[in-house]
């Protein structure tokens, strides 16, 4: 059985029961080098993940009769691993037996909860490894957004001003960790930072300024 886990914003202590549980029975246990060192008292085998999908699958097809863990972080299913695999084993006649997808908390839901804001209408998106159609993206009053080192903060901040919009962002970095941040701050503030390295983070882009 392979069964793919979210492990939720970050903190074990956002991690659900049924995530710890599928740990604990695992054999081998699969993940970002970030992921494995959530699990520090995992005795099983460990297998790093890196950026081969192509030959994750293959390994994956070969050992799907034992117990396997792959950590996903925040929701496997919101621009996760989880899609990836479901998707492969989906049209083989007998692997999609083997798969079982554990949710968890997104870092989109953890900073909404965090500001009290509701996800009614919110459109959520990634820029992880793509690059959003911010004209049709900017149509949108609420968005939630996971970012990555190459469309972040101030590239966001810049499509923004480009559209000639106002709008807020909010910015949750290293979200339920000890050096977790999150400031609130117009378009244009965040676009003038455009110097400062943001750390692991996703965004929130409201309508309007802040007064």
């Amino acid at each position: 059985m392979i069964t793919v886990v979210g492990i939720g914003p970050g903190a074990a202590v956002h991690q659900t029961r049924a995530a710890r549980e599928a740990v604990r029975q695992a054999e081998v246990l699969v993940g970002g080098k970030r992921h494995l060192a959530e699990f520090p008292h995992f005795r099983g085998e460990t297998r790093g993940l890196n950026a081969d999908m192509a030959e994750l699958m293959q390994w994956l097809e070969q050992n799907q009769q034992r117990q396997i863990v792959v950590l996903a972080s925040g929701d496997p299913l919101f621009y996760g691993i989880g899609k990836r695999i479901s998707e492969h084993f989906a049209g083989r006649q007998a692997g999609g037996k083997h798969i079982r997808i554990i949710s968890g908390i997104s870092a989109i839901q953890y900073l909404c909860a965090r500001i009290l804001l509701d996800m009614n209408d919110i459109y959520l998106t990634s820029s992880h490894g793509r690059r959003p159609d911010f004209d049709w993206l900017l149509q949108h009053e609420k968005i939630g957004m996971v970012t990555d080192e190459v469309i972040g903060p101030c590239q966001i901040a810049q499509e923004i001003l480009a559209r000639g919009q106002q709008r807020r962002m909010v910015i949750g970095e290293n979200l339920s960790q000890p050096r977790e941040q999150i400031i609130c701050l117009n378009a244009e503030q965040v676009a003038q930072r455009g110097d400062i390295h943001y750390g692991l983070n996703v965004v929130l882009i409201l309508q309007g300024d802040l007064p």
